[in-house]
């Protein structure tokens, strides 16, 4: 017996059952997104990564989070909404299994793909997706400024970037 037929997703009858359609639609996408140029998969791959570094760091990825991560793969990925929300999907479980053991590495691998402002760029966007319940905490900022190192961002950069996010810094708010 099969994996799909064991959860109920096999097909009967010679007829496609709806989780047979999904999982050729998956199938799809992920087809679509094996024929990005490498460099191309490879940086859209260790953007998301990144971006769910950051969300994961205080032990959860809220919906906020995610719709951010999933608009920003979007925007600055170019990949349609089905490929972003997967490629998406997939970085927030490897984030979630094997993040410790992977954060700095995939985190070099985008610093030697990306030049300044798309370092910039994703600077920024570590702090849309943390903000996007309104909120960034201790920990999302402390992740977010150690990625910054990690992508030889200097100081002044870290702060100008930050600066924007003022506002949502759980460390200036006030206690209710």
């Amino acid at each position: 017996m099969s994996i799909l037929k064991f959860l109920g997703i096999g097909s009967t009858a010679g007829a496609p059952a709806a989780g047979d359609r999904d999982t050729q639609a998956v199938r799809k996408i992920i087809d679509e997104l094996d024929h990005l140029p490498d460099e191309r998969a490879r940086f859209v791959a260790s953007f998301a990564f990144i971006l769910s570094r950051v969300a994961h760091a205080d032990m959860e990825i809220s919906t906020e989070e995610t719709s951010a991560m999933e608009r920003i793969v979007v925007e600055h990925g170019a990949l349609p909404e089905e490929q972003a929300l997967i490629v998406v999907q997939m970085a927030k479980t490897q984030s979630i299994l094997f993040g410790g053991t992977d954060n700095y590495v995939v985190t070099r691998e985008f610093n030697r793909l990306a030049d300044r402002d798309q370092k910039l760029a994703l600077l920024d966007c570590l702090f849309a997706v943390s903000a996007a319940d309104r909120m960034i905490s201790t920990a999302e900022d402390n992740v977010i400024r150690q990625i910054a190192d990690e992508l030889k961002l200097d100081h002044p950069e870290f702060i100008s970037v930050r600066a924007r996010y003022r506002d949502n810094l759980a460390v200036l708010k006030k206690p209710d």
